[in-house]
């Protein structure tokens, strides 16, 4: 009987391959034991079958953002809107093209979080890139919502909420405001503080009974279902 090795050092044995190129190789879903993709380099085999595939190639991931479409019953716990993140919950025809891999779900972070009571776009990220665009700058992104009201709106109120209102005793400044149909707004608005919408919408006569983000910067959730998630195309940029 074979004794047991790591799968990578079985590859680079079995292959005209480095350790490390096998590592590579296994982490990019391209090998098959007995049938099965293993992503595991330290996966142990023995006597079963390896297969590389005819197109791998030796290259490190590149880290994963993900765009999740949160819906409003999740909260603000980073921890349950993670656990939206599976296989089974990946759109169908993600128009990103990416191979979903295991690693794609590791030490992704949440930046930008959701208010309790809003439901919509989130991001998950690996990048460091993306990391540092959506922590240093969050508060020159601008966020796109569309807010469901009720109520009667000032005279002047939606001049109002596009400037001239104060929030904690501080001018808020200018954000883009508009109708989007008879009970729905649109705001477009950069630094949104946690109550700020509800606090302004309050201002002008008008009550939030709904909210959803729809972009961050330059990245729009699209027709992302609730619950969905979908990887951020490799050209795409906050």
């Amino acid at each position: 009987m074979t004794v047991p090795v790591r799968l990578a050092k079985r590859l680079a044995e079995t292959r005209p391959c480095s350790r490390r190129e096998a590592e590579l190789y296994i982490a990019g879903g391209w090998v098959m034991v007995d049938g099965l993709v293993v992503e595991e380099p330290q996966f142990m085999v023995s006597e079963q079958k390896i297969e590389l595939h005819p197109d791998a190639r030796p290259t490190p991931l590149e880290p994963a953002t993900i765009l999740l479409h949160q819906p409003a019953d999740t909260g603000m716990n980073p921890g349950a809107a993670l656990q939206l993140i599976r296989a089974e919950t990946r759109v169908a025809n993600d128009p990103s093209g990416i191979h979903m891999l295991k690693q794609h779900f590791l030490r992704l972070v949440q930046y930008i979080p959701l208010e309790s009571n809003a439901s919509g776009m989130v991001i998950f990220t690996q990048d460091w890139r993306a990391a540092r665009k959506l922590g240093d700058d969050a508060a020159t992104l601008e966020q796109e919502y569309i807010v469901e009201v009720a109520g009667e709106l000032l005279p002047d109120g939606l001049e109002l909420l596009n400037h001239g209102l104060t929030c904690n005793g501080r001018a808020l400044p200018p954000s883009k405001v508009s109708w989007q149909n008879e009970t729905r707004l649109r705001f477009a608005l950069k630094g949104v503080q946690p109550g700020q919408i509800a606090h302004m919408c309050q201002s002008v006569g008008l009550q939030v009974l709904a909210m959803k983000r729809i972009r961050i910067g330059r990245i729009s959730m699209g027709k992302l279902p609730p619950g969905q998630w979908s990887y951020l195309m490799p050209q795409e940029r906050f």
